[in-house]
């Protein structure tokens, strides 16, 4: 009986027992309902699969699974993006777009995305709802990423389907997808980011996050610009999937849909009642089937807006003004470097023509040499990878100033031996050694924002509750409620940093703040230490993006016209070694501690 009493539930034993005493007594048989002896034998095969559910959900939610779910996406991300920026300039040159527009049409994703980063995260800060504040935007964006996709390699014969002349709708719908791709893509780094400085608050836990990240933007790289070096068309997948475009897509698809499944089982803390508005934005209460007065609303709340975030990005603190300065310039250069380091490669060093017909030698030289270029960027992403794993121990014996400063000079030296080398092997070599500056542009800089707004009182001294700020910030206190304790569970069962089990370290890259989300009142904080609100890490985050996203505008408008005017694709390399010199300067302005402050005056 023992063993029944293990499976079946404790109301029907009870009764049973409660029977058979009673039975017992009186010298009466016992008798039980069917409906109770049934329930108790579909007990016997569900309890495994409950405790097997039970103990799928718990390891779920441990944190290192927590990270590691995260961080699948920014692989997925990243995989789609290498892709594209291997494979896309090639495509666009062969469709007939001249060297000068394609490097406008690369620059249509990140005008977008300078545009609306800043929205986006002050929108995250601000947004309530039941899958909490950072995922309904990840997976709005990656539903762009998906269709975006779905259009670059079948362009064509959409075009064909639906227009007798096929050409000028192949292109339009050709740049659409290449803008989508771009645009959706890198955005959606604003808000994984965001993600975990909300899950991984303490410093150490901060950093380490940041380098798993990094590690999987990495890892992604490789994959991304492996896919496109391999002949698809010989390959066994050609009767299936199509063309060399339909194949490599369509893995990209594969890979991207279950990177963004994993993001369901992510335990972000649930952010539930009525939306916050942003200060300067009004919500009258209105029934919920006025859909004209709601239109109205939201027409009237973006054009307040687009001032209320100008104010917030114009008036950034010097610290961080000085890191998104320093991280403009360090991305520019590294961007010019690879945005066109496929086609320098093609052209310059293969000597082939992007234009001649397929079959020609010409041609034929120009996709040998940008099969190679693509081997150089994956060679490039794997030093990052390395880079990543060891940069932990790298910031704690040399600090974090030495390493970002070494990263951003080894870049000039990489591009310039570029430019002066006609050997293969050199240039794939400098193009390999541009992974350090890539594993450190995505680590410190982000760990250094964190530490600004772990230590506002010391870091970012204007945002303390200064400009008649009382008022909103008791309104703040009410409608965002207090960020959990240490080893205290979230609303939906997350546990807080205090109870993760990442192996600690030296708080080396953070010093001693943590990943804080600054758009909450912490309980017991004192009113003239808190953050004006609208100011959440997510909209510096987004500021940081940024400058990512400028850093590809600016080479994209001019880079095409610099090379017409040289007539000579090794200009992109010059402009690279040249923009990595001025990084270089501010690096050196970056403010990394509290020395720093009384330093450079800020």
């Amino acid at each position: 009986m023992e063993g029944w009493q293990k499976w079946v539930p404790g109301r029907v034993l009870g009764s049973w027992w409660q029977q058979g005493g009673e039975a017992g007594a009186s010298g009466a048989r016992p008798s039980w309902s069917s409906s109770e002896v049934h329930e108790g034998a579909r007990a016997l095969p569900t309890r495994p699969i409950m405790v097997q559910r039970l103990w799928m959900s718990r390891l779920l939610r441990h944190r290192k699974a927590q990270l590691l779910l995260v961080n699948l996406l920014t692989f997925g991300l990243e995989v789609c993006l290498a892709a594209g920026i291997t494979y896309v300039p090639p495509l666009l040159l062969e469709v007939g777009v001249e060297e000068k527009f394609m490097t406008m049409v690369l620059g249509i994703g990140p005008v977008l995305g300078l545009v609306s980063v800043p929205l986006l995260g002050s929108a995250s800060d601000h947004w309530r709802g039941r899958y909490g504040r950072r995922r309904p935007f990840i997976w709005a964006l990656s539903l762009g990423v998906l269709l975006s996709l779905f259009l670059i390699p079948r362009a064509g014969r959409l075009a064909g389907l639906l227009c007798p002349d096929t050409r000028p709708l192949e292109l339009a719908l050709l740049i659409l997808g290449v803008g989508l791709l771009d645009f959706c893509g890198q955005v959606c780094f604003t808000p994984l980011e965001a993600l975990l400085s909300d899950l991984f608050r303490d410093p150490d836990h901060c950093r380490q996050a940041f380098s798993v990240y990094a590690f999987m933007i990495s890892l992604g790289g490789c994959l991304g610009y492996l896919l496109p070096a391999i002949d698809w068309d010989a390959s066994a997948l050609a009767p299936y999937l199509g063309t060399q475009e339909e194949c490599l897509f369509g893995l990209l698809s594969l890979i991207f849909l279950t990177c963004v499944t994993a993001t369901l089982f992510v335990a972000e803390e649930a952010a539930l009642g009525p939306a916050e508005p942003a200060e300067g934005l009004s919500v009258p209460s209105m029934p919920s089937y006025c859909c004209p007065c709601r239109a109205r609303l939201a027409f009237r709340n973006l054009g307040a807006l687009f001032p209320r975030l100008h104010q917030l990005c114009c008036r950034m603190p010097r610290t961080l003004r000085r890191l998104f300065v320093a991280e403009l310039c360090s991305w520019m250069a590294f961007m010019t470097f690879t945005l066109f380091y496929t086609d320098f490669v093609g052209e310059g060093l293969y000597q082939g023509v992007p234009r001649a017909e397929p079959g020609t030698e010409a041609r034929r030289h120009y996709d040998e040499g940008v099969r190679m270029g693509s081997l150089g960027l994956f060679l490039q992403c794997a030093i990052s990878l390395l880079f990543s794993l060891v940069m932990d121990r790298l910031v704690q014996r040399f600090g974090t100033r030495a390493v970002y400063l070494a990263s951003v000079v080894a870049f000039p030296v990489a591009a310039g031996a570029t430019c002066l080398s006609r050997s293969v092997a050199v240039v794939t070599a400098s193009a390999a050694l541009t992974g350090f500056t890539f594993s450190a542009l995505q680590i410190l800089p982000y760990t250094l924002a964190s530490l600004y707004h772990r230590e506002k009182q010391v870091f970012l001294p204007k945002y303390r509750g200064d400009d008649g700020a009382g008022a909103s910030e008791d309104s703040l206190m009410t409608s965002f409620p207090p960020g959990p304790k240490a080893a205290s569970p979230f609303p939906n069962g997350h546990i807080g940093a205090g109870g993760s089990s990442l192996l600690a370290s030296p708080p080396t890259l953070c010093g001693t703040s943590a990943c804080d989300v600054s758009m909450r009142a912490v309980v017991g904080e004192p009113p003239e230490a808190r953050v004006v609100p609208g100011r959440g890490i997510c909209l510096d985050l987004a500021i940081l993006d940024s400058a990512f996203l400028l850093s590809q505008v600016a080479p994209s408008l001019f880079m095409g016209s610099i090379v017409q005017l040289s007539e000579s694709v090794t200009a992109y390399m010059v402009s690279a070694a040249g923009l990595g010199l001025v990084a270089i300067y501010f690096v050196t302005q970056v403010v990394f501690d509290k020395s720093d402050l009384a330093k450079y005056s800020v």
